[in-house]
């Protein structure tokens, strides 16, 4: 297996083109903006002309640190269920990012759940479409892809997080290390369905309560994807010592098509 992971989604969710890339995201970046230090965000992960401005009001708000832990959703089913990655670089128009094995191979020591897996990554937009972001804003960032699926209360999003923040603390990366959470919010229904539901669940993502969350997706049958990456980041960050979380933008697909018939929601969260 290639150990290049290489982009899938170039030219389609985002330009191919390096300069045209760094032309749209220096659109979606707040460059007056002070970032701030961070636990974890989450930003959505649809085509750049829908949910980039959603991802880039977020980023600005963020200082990116040494290592970014990005962790999003299986669209594909390819792969293990609870994947890290097991390339040891990701290329992307605006080059290469490497990843952080040495954490990557303590996260599947550590973990019963995660396994090391490249299958899951190859063909998964929701982390790829996050690192030019991160990229445009520290070039020399390493990263740690995680890719995540399973049922909306799996036991397995209180281990993986609490690993993820065991992990953290025991390499003394406290301060050096930023959670990127993947995911949209309600899938294809009314602007107004779309709106109601996703304010219900992100009442309790900014209350940092994943209990409360898995009820709230649950009892409204909310369609957000990356739900266990978000549970799993949530429990992460409160046991590195998270307190807070800020909504700094949500939106939907129907604000840039027009078509508020079947909507696609977007969030953009600070979790510090």
């Amino acid at each position: 297996m290639e150990k290049i992971r290489r982009p899938v989604v170039a030219g389609y969710f985002y330009p191919e083109e390096k300069g045209e890339l760094l032309r749209m995201l220096e659109r979606f970046i707040d460059s007056s903006v002070e970032p701030e230090k961070a636990t974890a965000l989450i930003a959505p992960h649809a085509g750049y002309v829908y949910s980039g401005k959603t991802a880039g009001d977020v980023f600005s708000r963020v200082a990116i640190p040494d290592t970014v832990i990005l962790i999003g959703p299986n669209h594909t089913g390819y792969g293990e269920p609870y994947a890290v990655d097991g390339h040891t670089i990701w290329f992307t128009p605006l080059g290469e990012a490497e990843v952080d094995t040495d954490v990557v191979d303590t996260l599947v020591k550590k973990s019963r759940y995660l396994q090391k897996d490249t299958v899951a990554h190859i063909k998964e937009h929701s982390l790829e479409v996050e690192l030019p972001f991160i990229q445009f804003l520290k070039k020399d960032v390493k990263i740690v892809p995680v890719i995540l699926s399973g049922y909306v209360d799996d036991p397995a999003w209180y281990e993986i997080g609490e690993c993820l923040a065991e992990t953290i603390d025991e390499k003394g990366m406290r301060e050096k290390t930023l959670i990127v959470t993947s995911t949209d919010m309600t899938h294809y229904e009314e602007q107004s369905i779309a709106e109601e539901k996703d304010n219900y669940a992100i009442e309790a993502i900014l209350a940092l309560d994943e209990i409360l969350l898995i009820d709230r997706l649950t009892e409204k049958n909310i369609s957000m994807c990356g739900y266990g990456p978000v549970i799993t980041a949530i429990i992460a960050a409160k046991n590195l010592g998270a307190k807070e979380a800020e909504l700094v933008r949500y939106t939907t697909s129907g604000e840039v098509n027009k078509d508020y018939a079947q909507v696609v929601g977007y969030a953009g969260i600070i979790i510090k």
